[in-house]
């Protein structure tokens, strides 16, 4: 008997193919846009994208293109296609904006970006995108029941983005020991991040770290910058202590900032010999 069935089935699946690659190569437009629709409703996404491909340039500007559109923007979705998903969807957006379907696909337009973003450190284009999509989305339809949905997948992708500016900060200073030049990035980096992301969870460290960049620039600096650049250090200090009275860096901090009170001193010193 499961013989007899599986034999049914491989049958009907032959047959099957074989109406869809007859429909494909040699199908009129309509028959085409109907099994592109069958394809499609049976979740054969890859399927139904070629015969959208064929059917699409006849149907332009036609009332059956808004949903064609759609499904060729939902196929490349479930094919994890994110990217180009996004796209259509997008394009959907703006080409129906009166449609029922608008918000869903604004929706899945920032979601398919989301999909489609890589890990922190790589190319930021489609998390940029992702995060322009779900503020806007946000925006547009504040009473959406995928509100606090969208404010999730927000605050990951801005994270996400926090994380790189972070580490990038982070590298400009643990390689500042073979170039100089990058404790001034390192101070800017630690700037920039903690004014483009007002609460970041990084913020600690990041204040230690840029003090400890600034410190270290002014410790190696020659005599006539030290003055300048030991007050920029006690600064950065300063600011941390505003911010973290209390800090697990504490000890660390607090011998750092002796030795640049010490050789601010002896600085100090070597000028008021100089001039007597």
């Amino acid at each position: 008997m499961n013989r007899k069935i599986f034999f049914v089935f491989t049958l009907l699946l032959l047959v099957s193919c074989g109406e869809y690659q007859k429909v494909l190569n040699r199908g009129t437009i309509e028959e085409q846009y109907k099994m592109a629709v069958k394809m499609y409703e049976a979740k054969k996404y890859s399927r139904a994208l070629r015969l959208f491909e064929k059917v699409t340039p006849a149907y332009r500007n036609k009332p059956q293109m808004e949903r064609i559109q759609y499904m060729v923007a939902n196929s490349n979705f479930n094919e994890e296609n994110f990217s180009i998903a996004g796209y259509y969807f997008n394009r959907f957006s703006q080409n129906y904006p009166k449609s029922s379907k608008r918000e869903d696909a604004d929706f899945l337009s920032a979601l398919s970006y989301y999909n489609a973003a890589p890990v922190y450190s790589k190319d930021p284009t489609d998390t940029n995108k992702a995060l322009e999509s779900f503020q806007s989305f946000i925006d547009k339809y504040p009473n959406s029941l995928r509100l606090d949905e969208a404010n999730k997948y927000y605050n990951e992708l801005r994270f996400k983005l926090e994380t790189k500016a972070f580490e990038i900060a982070k590298g400009y200073y643990m390689t500042a020991e073979t170039d100089s030049r990058n404790y001034r990035a390192a101070i800017t980096a630690f700037d920039n991040l903690i004014s483009d992301y007002l609460g970041t969870r990084y913020k600690e460290e990041a204040l230690y770290l840029r003090f400890r960049s600034s410190r270290d620039l002014a410790m190696k600096s020659k005599i006539k910058s030290k003055p300048r650049r030991i007050k920029n250090a006690i600064k950065s200090y300063e600011k941390f202590k505003r911010n973290f009275a209390e800090s697990k860096f504490d000890k660390e901090l607090n011998e750092l900032y002796d030795e640049l009170i010490k050789e601010q001193q002896r600085i100090e010193q070597l000028i008021v010999n100089s001039k007597s």
